[in-house]
């Protein structure tokens, strides 16, 4: 029944967006991987998810913010039951700003490191929230510090056009537009590269799929 709804999701997203996935310089592997892309509406983690071959997907976990995925029981069944997804609560604002900020960020960490662990893949968006859809905002620490902690695990950029425009910030019906998905070649934290520089690399091969 699972498979059958999560088969179900996958085709029903796909046609919505309109999207083909394309694999640059990067080959579809059942292999662990961490997958991470842009960031700029709820239909990201969504298509990231449908455009996974299902042998992929169905090993493959998104990381999702759970104070917008226990909003409702259809989003919570969606969440757990068909996207096992792990679920993060995110710090407010104030909370980022405490001295306590920096070990609280890296507690975050803890659920995801362990679905790593059991052998699951992981969605990811490094951004921390959502942007505007027009450019890639710097990329949160997580990223790096998760492939350091786990540096057999490939790391593997996602490019995503036009989701912004399906579904705005604040709206809650999707317009049918064609969109676009683009997998890149996989990442490594690179001996001696340090957190920033990482990231920025990581950023920019985001950036050059969305241009390619």
């Amino acid at each position: 029944m699972k498979q059958l709804l999560s088969a179900g999701l996958a085709f029903f997203v796909k046609l919505l967006c309109g999207a083909q996935a394309r694999w640059c310089d990067c080959t579809p592997d059942p292999r662990q991987r961490i997958y991470f892309a842009n960031h700029s509406s709820h239909l990201d983690m969504l298509l990231v998810w449908a455009a996974l071959p299902p042998e992929i997907r169905n090993s493959c976990r998104p990381v999702a913010a759970l104070d917008y995925w226990s909003q409702s029981a259809a989003r919570r069944f969606i969440a757990g039951r068909i996207f096992h997804a792990v679920m993060i609560q995110r710090p407010d604002k104030a909370a980022r700003e405490s001295r306590t900020s920096l070990r609280a960020a890296r507690s975050l960490l803890d659920p995801l490191v362990e679905a790593l662990d059991q052998g699951a893949s992981l969605i990811i968006f490094p951004e921390g929230t959502r942007g505007s859809g027009e450019d890639v905002k710097p990329f949160k620490g997580g990223l790096y510090h998760l492939c350091k902690l786990r540096q057999e695990v490939e790391a593997v950029p996602i490019g995503l056009e036009n989701l912004n425009r399906i579904l705005p910030k604040g709206e809650f019906l999707p317009v049918p537009l064609l969109s676009r998905i683009s997998f890149g070649p996989p990442l490594h934290v690179k001996a001696g590269e340090g957190k920033d520089e990482f990231l920025e690399r990581a950023r920019q091969a985001v950036c050059a799929l969305r241009l390619s």
